[in-house]
């Protein structure tokens, strides 16, 4: 198996950074709208020349080390590897940073670019709450006002969450049009921010929407793959078979999947949500049942309703609830560079409490559709093969949920 990746001075595998106009292939690209093209040429001028930056370098170190809790450690699975039978199982403990997800890593960077460009106020969608906490706690240790958008569906669901974040400081603004989840979150979102361009900025949770965005959430995630390949390799002596995240807009898993995309003997697997069923309306699988398609001002792979609009979409995980896609993996699926599986709301289900029960580890259920796979795949895999998991996020936030769900 090899050892080598490749990657250039910018610190990211070439298959992952785009074009002067944004484009990943052909996924991606720059708004049209003239207001917000101008904030976002600000916003990625400004990313450019922060990254170069020594004491944004240094900063971003020291807030990892002592803020985060970084590196989070690699994790193997002996008691939920032998349930399962065939490969081992290890994670990436993600869940282990400050504020209980990958998402913290993001926001960090997003709030100190915020503040280089000299504004005051960050905004954002959230649909588990996980990005919102994340850039709540960043706005609160940087002096900054925070205001979060949230569904309805997914404030009711998530209430934990909402309650972290108020205790924050952020101002959150529940969102009852449409199916009151993650999409329209976005479009409140954007909304407020084209009338708030000159102090704030928006800070988006996840690999995708218009350029710059996919680019810089891509670039602070990247440390988990970074850290991620270096620490198996010291671990076990060798690559991980395959490397396994979920997918809803792909923050996670383009980050640790960014480590391993030099490896081709590496297999990386995108798990999204197959929801009731692939042969039902109920699921958010836009890589397995999408098409090439436009939302939110980038191409993507995108799951489009009869009138051509972005569908309706269900995942029993908040955080998964998404028409569309990051560019960066719509690329990496058309470049046969990774591939995207599913697992529905009930193996979701069996795969948290699989890993509460046997490892003492609650996962978020964004994270369980990832395991929900693991365990699949480790059956008919050889016991000398292995796959690493990211646990993107903790459980806290989903426990009353799974309590009116699963009969303990």
């Amino acid at each position: 198996m090899t050892t080598e990746t490749t990657t250039n001075s910018y610190g990211l595998h070439h298959s992952i950074l785009p074009s002067s106009e944004g484009l990943y292939g052909e996924f991606g690209g720059k708004i049209g709208h003239p207001e917000l093209a101008k904030a976002m040429e600000e916003i990625e001028v400004g990313f450019r020349e922060i990254i170069k930056d020594e004491d944004f370098i240094a900063e971003m170190k020291r807030l990892r080390e002592t803020y985060v809790g970084r590196p989070s450690p690699i994790f193997h699975a002996r008691r939920l590897s032998k349930h399962c039978g065939g490969a081992q199982i290890y994670f990436k403990r993600e869940d282990l940073n400050h504020t209980g997800a990958h998402k913290i890593n993001h926001c960090l960077g997003e709030v100190l670019l915020a503040k280089k460009l000299g504004k005051t106020k960050v905004i954002a969608e959230t649909g588990a709450g996980q990005h919102g906490v994340a850039l709540a706690t960043a706005a609160a240790l940087m002096g900054l006002e925070c205001e979060i958008h949230m569904g309805v569906v997914d404030i009711e669901k998530e209430h934990p969450n909402v309650s972290r974040m108020k205790i924050l400081g952020a101002n959150i603004v529940p969102v009852s049009r449409g199916a009151g989840t993650l999409k329209e979150a976005v479009d409140s979102a954007f909304e407020t921010y084209l009338n708030e361009l000159d102090s704030s900025m928006f800070a988006i949770g996840s690999a995708l929407g218009p350029a710059p965005y996919p680019e810089i959430v891509s670039y602070f995630q990247s440390v988990v793959g970074r850290e991620a390949r270096g620490q198996f390799l010291e671990t076990t002596g060798k690559l991980p078979s395959k490397v396994v995240a979920c997918v809803g807009g792909g923050s996670n898993a383009i980050g640790i999947f960014s480590g391993f995309l030099g490896d081709a003997n590496v297999e990386k697997v995108g798990v999204e949500p197959a929801g009731e069923g692939l042969d039902t309306p109920n699921h958010a699988a836009t890589m397995t049942l999408g098409v090439k398609g436009e939302i939110h001002g980038f191409k993507c792979y995108v799951l489009l309703d009869k009138d051509g609009e972005p569908a309706p979409v269900h995942s029993i995980a908040s955080g998964l609830d998404y028409p569309g896609v990051g560019p960066q993996h719509s690329l990496l699926r058309d470049m046969q560079l990774a591939i995207y599986e599913s697992a529905t709301d009930a193996e979701c289900l069996e795969a948290f409490m699989a890993l509460s029960r046997l490892e003492g580890i609650i996962p978020a259920l964004e994270t369980a559709h990832a395991i929900a796979y693991a365990m699949r795949a480790a059956k008919d895999m050889s016991p000398d093969e292995t796959i690493l998991v990211n646990l993107s996020g903790r459980g806290d936030k989903d426990i009353d949920f799974i309590l009116d769900k699963v009969e303990l």
